[in-house]
């Protein structure tokens, strides 16, 4: 999963990458080293107990030095698959003066059969239906400027989730926050049986071609 990630980020030509690790940490730093052996330049904070949730590990690492408030952060969620356009989203954020841009698929699928009741009596079953609807895949753009409401946020909570309460709090405050909307492949691995389920998509293949 890590390195497809990481392939896809060198293929859009992002170079610079800070990886937060935890559970199997050691694994994860050996196999990648620098980052030389993939063409860019990694760096690791270990998680620490006190910035917990997606904007703990941001504000984190911006405790630790490794990222800045002047920086152009691309966040990527590390359960997520996608081919999404990472440049053309990174191009359209700064194109629109944006502190926040959140990649959004079109037509969520549920993954389980949906129920049609009247009154108690099943109606009928829809399986695994399409809603027209737009869902974050869990990539997003973020000026370094956000570290500054992350800092505020921790200082009221003890977690902070960056979908949850940063972009809310952004939007609420007259920040800009956009969408960019893609009909790119994704999927939310989030366990082992979702990742044997994948179908129609081979994650070696696609490594092979970022190679």
């Amino acid at each position: 999963m890590l390195e497809f990630i990481v392939k896809s980020l060198k293929q859009n030509e992002i170079t610079d990458i800070c990886l937060p690790v935890g559970y199997k940490s050691e694994q994860v730093c050996n196999y990648f080293d620098d980052g030389s052996r993939f063409g860019v330049r990694i760096a690791y904070v270990h998680d620490r107990p006190e910035y917990k949730g997606t904007g703990g590990a941001v504000l984190n690492a911006y405790k630790q030095g490794l990222i800045d408030r002047k920086d152009l952060l691309l966040v990527y969620y590390g359960h997520i698959l996608s081919d999404v356009n990472l440049t053309e989203m990174l191009k359209e954020h700064l194109e629109n003066g944006a502190e926040a841009t959140v990649a959004l698929s079109k037509g969520y699928r549920v993954p389980v059969e949906v129920a049609e009741l009247n009154g108690g009596r099943v109606m009928k079953f829809a399986e695994k239906p399409s809603f027209d609807v737009l869902v974050g895949i869990g990539i997003m753009a973020l000026e370094g400027s956000v570290l500054a409401d992350l800092e505020a946020l921790y200082k009221e909570r003890e977690e902070v989730d960056l979908m949850r309460d940063l972009l809310p709090i952004l939007m609420k405050n007259g920040r800009q926050v956009r969408g960019y909307v893609t009909d790119a492949f994704w999927y939310d691995v989030g366990s082992t049986e979702r990742y044997e389920k994948l179908e129609n998509y081979s994650v070696e293949r696609h490594l092979d071609s970022l190679a």
